[in-house]
Order: structure tokens, then sequence, then C-alpha cells
């Protein structure tokens, strides 16, 4: 996997030549592409890329079925996703992110917009190298951008993974929704409520029975309750 690439999944090939430009005026290095759904499914398995931008109105396999396999496949399931629609739509965009997707961009779009909403997405998919967290059973390890649960590594998008690592890092401190999305999408965008819900709901399902820690505050957020015992 080459550092700096990224693979393109778009069968508008006007489009495809105005990210290519954006992206490699940039510094990407090596920027692939795929016209369907199928294609860019095989290509990120046979060559898993730094990060998969992905319409979610392809030819063949649909852009959600093609993220929902990535999550599935243990050698793609940590490549940040962001998808590229012109669906703007509030339930496709919790559709989409229900599906593993990391964050998302409407047609049509400014370029420059696009590469900094990658560039966000790859910097909290890199994380900061720092020492690990290790709440009883739990432990996060930034270093390796990771997280496991009673030694069983837990497999998490990166979105999920920095919504954890926030709530970990203050356990007991209440975050409100606005300031988890600052938090780990690195950006001022306005996201919905919704959108953080999603990514919860996902996180918890991951940690089974350990997501009782994870508290919700009516009318303002969430905390992590590291005190708090499971049944």
């Amino acid at each position: 996997m080459h550092p700096d690439s990224i693979l393109v999944v778009e069968d508008d090939s006007s489009i495809r030549t105005v990210v290519g430009l954006a992206l490699k005026a940039a510094g990407f290095a090596e920027v692939r592409f795929a016209g369907a759904g199928d294609e860019g499914l095989e290509s990120a398995e046979a060559d898993p890329p730094r990060l998969v931008l992905l319409d979610l109105m392809l030819p063949g396999l649909p852009g959600l079925e093609v993220c929902r396999r990535l999550r599935a496949n243990p050698s793609t399931c940590k490549i940040p996703i962001v998808m590229l629609t012109a669906l703007d739509d509030e339930r496709d965009i919790v559709k989409g992110l229900s599906a593993g997707a990391d964050d998302y961009v409407t047609k049509p779009f400014s370029p420059s917009v696009l590469v900094a909403r990658i560039k966000a997405v790859l910097r909290r998919s890199d994380g900061q190298a720092t020492e690990k967290l290790t709440l009883g059973p739990l432990t996060i390890d930034p270093g390796s951008h990771s997280a496991t649960l009673d030694g069983a590594e837990i497999q998490l998008t990166p979105t999920e993974y920095g919504i954890l690592q926030l709530l970990a890092s203050h356990p007991g401190r209440v975050y409100t929704r606005a300031q988890i999305i600052d938090s780990v999408q690195g950006c001022g965008k306005v996201v919905t409520e919704r959108t953080v819900d999603v990514q919860l709901v996902g996180l918890r399902r991951k940690l089974g029975a350990w997501a009782e820690h994870i508290e919700s505050v009516r009318s303002v957020g969430y905390r992590l309750n590291a005190q708090r015992r499971t049944v």
C-alpha cells in the first residue's frame, strides 16, 4: 500500500478528472480510479489504498454495498471511506455512515473543500502516537490506532475509534455532540445530531456488554463512566 494512495470509485469521467487533478495538486502521489462498484471493491481488496473516495450511485455493485464489504473484510476494514454523493437527504447520509463511511461530501462540491475533508479524515485515522490508555479490560493504543477488549482487537472504523478515544481520554466528562464532531472530524461543518448517534450505535454494538460504560446524558451528549459495572 502506498502511503499517499487514494482510490476514487466514481462512474462520471468528468468528476474523476476534477478529483484526480485536485488530489495530485494536493500532493497525493498515487490516485487510482474505478468506474463501477465491483471494480472498486476488487481494486481495494487487491491493493488496499490509504483512503477510498466512494460514490454511492454506481453501476454494478452499489456504493453502500461496497462500503459494507470493505468493512467486513479484515484486510480493508480500517481503510477510511469518504462518500461522494449527490444524495443530500439526511436519511441517505445516515445510511452511508451506518454502513461504515467516515465522512461524506455532496455534489456539487468545491475541490478544495473535498481535499480538506479527505485530509481531516486521514489526520484522525493516523492519530497521535501517545501512551496506551487502559480502562479495565479495554485498552486503547493511539500508536497503532487500535483498541482491544479482553485482549481481542475491536474492528473499529476511524470515526468510531476517534469517538472512543475522546470519551476514554477523560472518563466522566460529558461531551456534546458538537464537541464530538469537532474532535473526530477536525472541521467546523455542521453535522446533524443523528449522525453522531448513528456512530455511537455502531461503537456500542462492537463493544458488547462493555458498551454500558458509555452513557447518554439527556439533552447534552455522551460520557464514559469507567466505574460503572457491567452485568
